[in-house]
């Protein structure tokens, strides 16, 4: 901008980055280091979807980078290393506590092996550290070690004679005085930090696995995580504030996944009261199973007065108790089809025209339950997690993330849905959808709860794009019933002009852009592909979770977007932690290259470069305040 064509604006601006940058001198370090930054290849990235509390896979993918640690390493000691030795420090970088201990109790942890062991940390470090400029490459160091760690990184060995002595007394030093486990520690933190700049997790952390709060754990130590949220995700985050009906869900869902230690143990919230009440109503049934059917007549009673007090759902054909026949055992169903059901016997129905009232005992049950989820300070604080890192989409460097989809009609244009008389599509309809789930967490009023159900299972909803058959699973023999109809959108995924006018739709580079998402597993055991539409939309729903394997015939996927472009890792097994420290054994995957691009990607072709490239513009515009006297430096 021209100086003499300020306008009141603009000054203001300018007079609040004078604040910040007080002497030209000043302005002239800033721009000499944001201009370098744009020229570093930019920061690798890794996707993962549906981890569904697999806690145990997770932690080894997340400690050995879904396999970047073990490319590094053999790149940076090639054959100075043999296979085992290289394995063997590969598992010490995913575990060092563990692995020290271990070397310990063998007698192998001389004051020569921590020597080494440092040494090969510290050249392993240099060498990934080569793209960070030294400020953030400070900001990735554990900070009780971060002066000794960056002396170490500054010295220079192979060069003269009093730097080799000067490395060796650092490194002796750390040794003698006891240190040598704690610097193993701070060095493997920080190589695995040096892997992976940013982790992106398309949604659905909770459920079928039993340990997602430990999974959430891992990731609130992570410097940079993004979420989008997944429909078991809102679930849980609408339980937590206290909506009745996701409560019901939920602990239904822990029942039928036999993964209520997530509750219990890892939550606080006790289902004694309910594993009581249910054993007397259901006596013949194991008390699981008991428990479980006692929540999913709780569920569908609360359900059903939702439905009914939000139309614009569109989810009238979920309310099935009103229709039910006890004489003869039959429900007739929304489609108008009548059908036998398994059994008739509903203790806590009376087959009048308040059958989606909660019974007086239920009620009690029903209160009792929310005031543990609203008290639990382990659930409360990882869901405004999910809140505080998450959302309904992100666009990130020319990508677009949702964990399940689009609504769409069946023409492939964009389906337009109303709500309380205004008409939504596309974009418009995502960040609504998100503005009444913040709504939910920020005020608790009863619609924004609500909305929080109707995210879940909704067809209408961009998190599920399901119309879920949970009463016909649960009552019904005839399979035919459990058809679960699907958005179009899970079909035109697979046409390129689809994902272009999506792309396109969201701002993003229609002809080179990529939809990343989940909530569908792939099934490759029986041929399917993660790879859509040529490349231009990948699913990552790889089955993370023990129960999906049987479906998809592989643990799990990770995308991983570095300056060369996109590659895929298949994951064919994933070790636990003892199994890895006892045999060294890493994870098993297959790695497919999506994209690999002519040149490599620099921090200027990122998001992140564009905002630089926004403040270097600002920064000369205040040089030339500065130069011109329009603004009088201090």
């Amino acid at each position: 901008m021209s100086i003499n064509m300020i306008n009141t604006e603009q000054e203001k601006v300018l007079r609040l980055m004078a604040e910040k940058y007080p002497t030209k001198e000043i302005v002239y370090e800033k721009i000499v280091y944001l201009k370098s930054q744009l020229m570093l290849p930019k920061g690798t990235e890794h996707f993962m979807s549906d981890l569904h509390g697999a806690y145990d896979s997770f932690f080894h993918i997340l400690n050995n980078c879904s396999g970047v640690i073990k490319e590094k390493v053999d790149y940076c000691f090639g054959e100075r290393m043999t296979e085992e030795d290289k394995a063997e420090f590969c598992t010490l970088i995913y575990y060092p506590r563990e692995k020290v201990e271990q070397q310990t109790a063998a007698g192998k942890a001389t004051a020569i092996w921590y020597q080494q062991t440092i040494a090969n940390l510290l050249e392993l470090t240099k060498l990934m550290s080569w793209k960070l400029p030294a400020s953030k490459m400070r900001s990735y160091i554990p900070k009780r070690y971060e002066s000794v760690i960056v002396e170490l990184l500054n010295t220079h060995p192979k060069l003269d004679e009093a730097q080799l002595y000067y490395y060796k007394q650092l490194i002796e030093t750390i040794v003698e005085i006891g240190g040598g486990a704690d610097y193993i520690e701070a060095f493997s933190i920080l190589i695995k930090r040096l892997a992976v700049e940013r982790i992106h997790i398309v949604g659905d952390f909770y459920d079928r696995g039993d340990r997602p709060d430990g999974i959430l754990d891992l990731l609130m130590e992570h410097p940079s995580v993004d979420i989008q949220w997944g429909n078991h995700d809102v679930l849980w985050m609408g339980a937590a504030l206290g909506s009745e009906v996701c409560i019901a869900a939920v602990i239904r869902n822990s029942l039928r996944y036999r993964n209520t230690d997530v509750l219990e143990r890892g939550y606080g919230i006790s289902l004694r009261p309910l594993s009581t009440f249910a054993s007397r109503i259901y006596p013949d049934e194991n008390p699981i199973k008991a428990a479980e059917r006692a929540i999913t007549m709780m569920m569908f009673k609360l359900e059903g007065a939702l439905i009914k007090r939000n139309t614009d759902f569109q989810m009238e054909d979920r309310l099935l108790l009103d229709k039910i026949d006890f004489s003869s055992s039959y429900v007739t169903l929304g489609s108008g089809r009548r059908v036998e059901l398994e059994s008739a016997y509903f203790p806590t129905i009376d087959g009048s025209a308040n059958c989606y009232e909660l019974t007086e005992e239920e009620r009690h049950i029903i209160d009792d339950l929310r005031s543990y989820f609203l008290e639990s300070k382990a659930l409360q604080r990882h869901v405004d997690y999910l809140y505080e890192r998450g959302s309904m989409y992100l666009c990130c460097n020319g990508n677009l993330l949702f964990h399940a989809c689009v609504p769409m009609d069946e023409a492939g244009n964009f389906r337009t849905i109303t709500y309380k008389g205004k008409e939504y599509r596309g974009r418009a309809w995502l960040d609504f959808c998100e503005e009444k789930a913040r709504e939910a967490w920020l005020e608790h009023t009863r619609e924004g709860l609500d909305f929080m159900y109707f995210l879940w299972c909704g067809l209408l909803a961009p998190t599920s794009g399901r119309s879920f058959t949970t009463f016909e699973r649960s009552f019904i023999a005839d399979e035919s019933t459990w058809e679960e109809p699907s958005d179009p959108y899970f079909r035109l995924v697979n046409d390129e002009a689809i994902c272009e006018k999506i792309l396109a739709e969201f701002g993003l580079d229609p002809k080179h852009g990529h939809i990343i998402n989940g909530h569908v597993p792939v099934k490759v055991k029986k041929g399917e592909s993660p790879l859509r539409a040529s490349g231009r939309a990948l699913v990552i729903d790889g089955g993370f979770a023990a129960p999906f394997r049987a479906k998809t015939g592989i643990s799990g996927y990770t995308l991983i977007y570095n300056s060369r472009g996109l590659r895929l890792l298949q994951h064919q097994a994933v070790a636990n932690v003892r199994e890895a420290l006892r045999e060294n054994r890493d994870i098993e995957s297959v790695s497919q290259t999506v994209e690999l691009q002519a040149r490599s990607s620099l921090v200027r072709d990122t998001d992140r470069g564009a905002v630089i490239a926004d403040e270097i513009a600002d920064l000369h515009a205040l040089l030339r305040a500065y130069q011109t006297g329009h603004i009088k430096p201090q």
